[in-house]
């Protein structure tokens, strides 16, 4: 028997995620894409399945820990050894030579990470040139996290920094509250004590959800916020998209008409590429991408997520709804991988029969436009000197009036309209 170590997955851009569940027990057998744990990030739940067949020797995490890419989740025992092994044991055995050498006192020099240092906002451990004692190993991972050693408190003998002071240090400032309206000069709203007028239960809100208000409260912020309503008439696409089902063999079959919104919007978005950017922030340039990936939002019992269809405009409407499916049940079932939500370049967001008559959804920064798309209506139309029922379709287009004026977004919303009235435009 080999005992395998098994660590976090790269989970993309996501830090700092929870364990909030275990789904393994020491002593259990488990077989290969076995469910570990359930982690939360500010976007989604997801699970993270074992790489291979063996019995949990050990589990590295409890319940409620904040983990990252690469930390340690268990031990399983193989029946065999792997070559991951033996490289895992070789960089052990000189992380811990590393580890071993003598740490000599530095001056202090301010580290360049390729990210953004992190700060705290306690007080520096030590003051501006004074030494820091840590060996080799804790400070390439120190210089990776991008924290400024000297504001660590070393828990090793005569203040020496280990490798766990690097990372309470960081996870201590991630759990830091921030101020979202830092420099906005908006006050927060005070809340009076509810309880003098009446009996109250604080219900706290999921991470998703949690995270989710305060991306949305950076957005309202930071963007500059325009939404341009209109209606299009879908009677000839409704009559299509009936026909289709009719032909269906099973449920899974069915098109509904969000599918032909999002690839009627990638079209869109060819003919628009500024609708297909982000802007840069110092305001001075828009960056064009050059794919079309668009995010879909779903609403799930954890709160709204928006994983991500890729390269639409290449995709049929089968192959968009096919995937759009299976997206949202990997949502529903918390199997959502990070790459799922990532990389969109526009956003639709569909209410389905309980959109009401139109709304203003918020632009999902650092994209630059988000289509809502509300409930469909029978509605009497003028046509050939005569009124006649007509099945139309509620849009809201939403966008940054930093990189979108608003003669460009009449322009965005009459040719999405004119596709999804004449269907025969998608093919174009």
């Amino acid at each position: 028997m080999t005992a395998e170590q098994v660590v976090i997955p790269d989970i993309g851009d996501a830090k700092d995620v929870e364990v909030i569940e275990i789904c393994v027990a020491i002593g259990e057998r488990v077989a290969e894409n076995d469910a570990l744990i359930v982690i939360e990030s500010d976007k989604a739940s997801m699970e993270v399945p074992a790489p291979f067949e063996g019995t949990i020797a050990d589990i590295s995490l409890a319940l409620g820990d904040v983990v990252n890419t690469g930390d340690s989740i268990a031990t399983i025992e193989v029946e065999a050894a792997t070559s991951k092994t033996e490289e895992a044991e070789s960089d052990s055995t000189q992380e811990r030579v590393e580890t071993d050498q003598e740490p000599t006192p530095e001056t202090r020099r301010d580290p360049q990470p390729a990210t953004q240092a992190i700060e705290s906002s306690a007080e520096p451990v030590r003051a501006a040139g004074a030494s820091v004692y840590a060996g080799p190993a804790v400070r390439k991972l120190a210089r990776e996290l991008g924290v400024d050693l000297t504001r660590v408190n070393g828990s090793g003998a005569n203040g020496r920094i280990v490798k766990d002071d690097v990372k309470s240090f960081v996870k201590k400032s991630f759990a830091e509250p921030t101020s979202l309206a830092t420099g906005a000069g908006i006050p927060p709203i005070e809340l009076p004590d509810f309880s003098r007028f009446g009996e109250i239960e604080e219900v706290p809100l999921s991470r998703i959800r949690s995270r989710g208000a305060e991306n949305l409260s950076r957005s309202w912020l930071n963007v500059v916020h325009v939404t341009q309503h209109d209606e299009a008439d879908i009677s000839e696409l409704e009559q299509f998209r009936s026909n289709l089902n009719s032909e269906a063999t099973s449920k899974g079959d069915r098109l509904t008409p969000v599918p032909f919104v999002i690839k009627a919007c990638a079209s869109t978005l060819i003919e628009f590429p500024q609708f297909n950017s982000s802007i840069s922030p110092e305001l001075k340039t828009l960056i064009q991408k050059k794919y079309v990936n668009i995010g879909m939002a779903v609403d799930t019992p954890d709160g709204l997520v928006v994983p991500v269809i890729r390269d639409v405009d290449r995709k049929g409407v089968r192959e968009i709804a096919e995937e759009a499916n299976s997206l949202a049940a990997a949502a529903q079932d918390k199997k959502l991988k990070p790459a799922d939500l990532q990389g969109a370049t526009f956003t639709v967001s569909s209410l389905g029969n309980i959109g009401g008559t139109g709304f203003t959804p918020v632009v999902n920064a650092p994209e630059v436009a988000i289509l809502g798309v509300a409930r469909m209506s029978v509605k009497p139309v003028w046509m050939n000197g005569e009124f006649v029922p007509r099945n139309v379709l509620p849009l809201s287009l939403s966008y940054d009036h930093r990189a979108i004026n608003g003669a460009e977004a009449g322009r965005f919303v009459q040719a999405l309209v004119s596709r999804l009235v004449d269907i025969r435009k998608l093919v174009l």
